[in-house]
């Protein structure tokens, strides 16, 4: 009986804390974006939305949120892998992991440094011979920086499911004659594509809605729908079509989250 009750109020806070911190805020910008800049309930925002603008607007998110996301992926996988191998995997997991502490907005200021015409990347291109270049406020510098911040979120969940793997699969390939590559491929990537799963969800899904860093180190020359959500509620002060955007970025990510959906393997 007690063990009853005290399920049911564990129930009942976390389906009050979905309510009142899910649900509700969803449907307040649900009902936000039904109403024009000057109050009245329209369909104009979702028209709006797909025009040649908005349009090109999602697929830039798209293309810098699935480079972002392939760039650490990349990284990450034989970063993970390695660490998997060292003697002190989790000291060296926890350096990875302790810059992913710090404020957001504190490593896009240092970076502001390490590009700017004085930073020390300049002055490392000035000693090699290269001169000084433009890297900050350029394609380059955003996705180099969104990588680095991604990075550390992407490397946890790969990490955890290369050390769950159980390691007479391994042996088992190697005794049938498989070579290293072909054990990579046909038995550890397949056994660990949760983990991917996991990481491409928690790098893509926010590389998606950024906005500081698109103002901050690329200058506003990238443009993605978390810029346009800014400028809509705090310039134009449009809530209605900032609220029609997040409309679509939400149902954008639920989508992401059903195709990269998880399901536990018993291995």
């Amino acid at each position: 009986m007690e063990s009853k009750l005290s399920r049911s109020l564990y129930s009942f806070s976390y389906f009050l804390w979905i309510v009142l911190f899910v649900i509700l805020p969803i449907l307040l910008i649900v009902f936000y974006s039904l109403f024009d800049i000057e109050g009245n309930f329209s369909f104009v925002n979702y028209q709006k939305f797909f025009t040649a603008v908005y349009l090109k607007m999602t697929l830039s998110s798209f293309w810098y949120a699935f480079l972002i996301t392939g760039i650490t992926f990349l990284i990450a996988y034989p970063t993970a892998y390695l660490l998997t191998k060292t003697k002190h995997k989790q000291f060296w997991l926890l350096l990875i992991i302790v810059p992913s502490w710090i404020n957001l907005l504190l490593k896009a200021y240092a970076f502001l440094g390490i590009f700017g015409t004085y930073g020390v990347a300049n002055s490392i291109l000035k000693v090699i011979g290269m001169g000084e270049q433009q890297i900050l406020f350029t394609d380059f510098s955003f996705v180099f920086v969104s990588v680095y911040i991604f990075i550390p979120f992407m490397i946890l969940p790969i990490f955890n499911s290369l050390t769950e793997l159980n390691p007479t699969l391994l042996d088992a390939a190697r005794d049938l004659g498989a070579s290293a590559w072909t054990t990579f491929y046909r038995v550890i990537f397949p056994l660990t594509i949760d983990g991917v799963k996991s990481g491409w969800q928690v790098t893509f899904i926010p590389a998606l809605s950024l906005f500081m860093l698109t103002r901050l180190i690329a200058g506003n020359r990238v443009i993605t729908l978390g810029t346009a959500i800014e400028q809509q509620f705090l310039v134009t002060q449009d809530w209605g079509m900032g609220s029609t955007i997040a409309v679509f970025l939400i149902l954008i990510m639920i989508l992401f989250m059903f195709l990269t959906n998880t399901r536990k393997r018993g291995v």
